[in-house]
């Protein structure tokens, strides 16, 4: 299944009949404005659910494990019900942060066994640009049928990532100011993790907002040591925009585990902190 989907091709797929119909998934959240319902009832995409990346896509009764722990597979499975997808649906998750809130719904779909699940590239606004309509209000659909089954893309332990750097390349997916230690508007210890390397999010896209190419990703990630094979893992605050880099490597043709605790994580423990470093990537 392609990890990309245009709007127009997008628009093309919701107008075959119901029972080719991808299920879009609208996933804006930011951590500016975490809750991106209002966002979402005044115009999304026709026939797209919301999700709520906060309380669908986290188990925040876990303790120790970030700010964004993962749910567990009945909390999935009772969401992807919730949002109407059956077992085999092909599904779309989007937002209007250059996919780096929906990859969470991405990643955490595809570890759950959804296998067919693709992003927007562009997100909504180049579902806009290209000219295709929004609906207001909200969708409520039937209800689904699909059962969640973790284990399908690697994740690690904090353990793990923590021996990461002597084996393979650990990538802060964060912005390089807060990898340096210069702001941590957050968490509370500033810094990254010991021979980690800065990999902002922001690098994967364009100035449109959509995902570099394949061959632009793979020379990027080769800059910052990463090359078929090399064993590589992907941190951020919470777990949230690590997945959008886990995405831009698959984009690349790169394989990456994700540490679901990232610096949330980290920064609770007394694991060492680095501070400073090459962090304009």
């Amino acid at each position: 299944m392609p990890i990309l989907i245009s709007a127009d091709e997008l628009a093309a797929r919701l107008r075959t009949g119901r029972a080719g119909r991808p299920v879009v998934l609208d996933v804006r959240w930011s951590l500016a404005e975490p809750d991106g319902s209002a966002a979402y009832r005044a115009g999304h995409v026709p026939g797209a659910v919301y999700v709520d990346l906060d309380g669908e896509l986290a188990d925040h009764r876990a303790e120790g494990r970030g700010r964004h722990p993962l749910p567990t597979e009945a909390q999935l499975t009772a969401a992807l019900r919730r949002w109407g997808v059956h077992a085999g649906d092909e599904v779309v998750v989007m937002d209007d942060l250059g996919n780096q809130s929906a990859a969470r719904a991405w990643w955490l779909l595809r570890f759950a066994g959804v296998e067919q699940v693709s992003m927007l590239d562009g997100g909504l606004s180049a579902w806009t640009r290209a000219g295709h309509p929004l609906e207001a209000g909200e969708v409520v659909p039937e209800r689904g049928d699909a059962v969640a089954h973790f284990g399908h893309l690697p994740v690690l332990d904090i353990d793990e990532v923590a021996g990461l750097p002597a084996t393979g390349v650990l990538l802060d997916a964060r912005a390089a100011e807060r990898y340096r230690g210069e702001v941590e508007p957050v968490d509370p210890k500033a810094g990254h993790i010991p021979g980690a390397v800065s990999a902002p999010t922001g690098s994967n896209l364009d100035e449109a907002g959509r995902f570099r190419s394949p061959e632009e990703r793979r020379a990027r990630f080769a800059e910052l040591g990463v090359h078929p094979g090399t064993a590589v893992g992907a941190y951020c605050g919470s777990g949230v925009t690590a997945a959008h880099e886990v995405a831009a490597l698959a984009i690349a043709g790169i394989d990456a585990a994700l540490f679901p605790g990232s610096w949330s994580q980290w920064s609770n423990t007394d694991r060492p902190v680095a501070i400073g470093g090459d962090a304009d990537h």
